[in-house]
């Protein structure tokens, strides 16, 4: 239980501290620009793209075969497209959508402090395959676990942002907005949990599990960061983000192996 109570607070520090220093760089920057979130987006699939294809892949199918790691993989996937459909969360970037930064000046101060709600509540509920993720990883290796743990919480910054620029332009107290986007990376400590729990049943339960994780962020990369990313990018800094996130992420684990 020592193990998994550290996978735990592991998982539950990358997604307050990625969500709540997301915060603070809103309530600092104010208004960050969409090259800036662009370049993070794109670095932060960049890197998760990395660790999918070079850690999680080979390492299910090497535990328990191809069809458990592609069991998990659909599974992962499905879920993420479920919640994405009830609770989405990061495609307010859409020029289109009523939450875009364009329209801040149209709405008054109550809407914004509930349109930050409802993002926090969206970016909860996707922190939870994520930290099933973390936890399914460090099962595997802590090296695996530690950069997604880390590539998480990049992940979670420009989410903590977007959720928290509402809040701050709707004038919530700067203590309360903190507090809030911490609080929406909770659920990644829930997910951390039960990822190291089912992957300690057995090496089929492994396999499954990051094959779970690997479909989840598959579909997280290619449905929102790498999309998120091109469609507010100023010039190529979607594309570059990508590129250097690619590029670091190999690296990274290289040197670790």
């Amino acid at each position: 239980m020592g193990d998994i109570a550290n996978i735990t607070l592991i998982g539950l520090l990358a997604g307050v501290l990625g969500t709540g220093l997301g915060g603070l760089a809103a309530l600092i920057v104010r208004r960050p620009s969409h090259q800036l979130i662009s370049f993070v987006l794109g670095f932060a699939g960049g890197i998760m793209l990395a660790i999918v294809l070079v850690d999680l892949v080979p390492e299910a199918m090497e535990i328990g075969g191809f069809i458990p790691a592609m069991l998990g993989m659909v599974a992962g996937t499905a879920l993420v497209l479920l919640i994405d459909l009830y609770l989405p969360h990061s495609h307010f970037l859409e020029g289109s959508n009523e939450h875009a930064s364009e329209d801040y000046d149209s709405k008054d101060h109550s809407s914004y402090v509930r349109t930050g709600a409802m993002l926090g509540l969206g970016i909860a509920m996707h922190n939870l395959p994520e930290g099933i993720a973390i936890g399914a990883g460090y099962v595997a290796s802590p090296l695996v676990g530690l950069g997604l743990a880390i590539t998480i919480s990049l992940h979670n910054i420009p989410e903590g942002m977007c959720m928290a620029t509402p809040m701050s332009i709707g004038g919530l107290k700067i203590s309360k907005t903190l507090f809030y986007t911490g609080l929406a990376g909770v659920p990644m400590g829930i997910g951390a949990f039960i990822g190291a729990t089912i992957s300690h049943i057995s090496p089929l339960f492994l396999s499954i599990a990051l094959g779970f994780a690997a479909g989840a962020m598959l579909y997280i990369i290619f449905d929102e960061l790498i999309p998120d990313a091109q469609r507010i990018a100023q010039g190529h800094s979607g594309t570059f983000g990508a590129v250097f996130g690619v590029i670091v992420g190999v690296l990274i684990l290289s040197l670790l192996h």
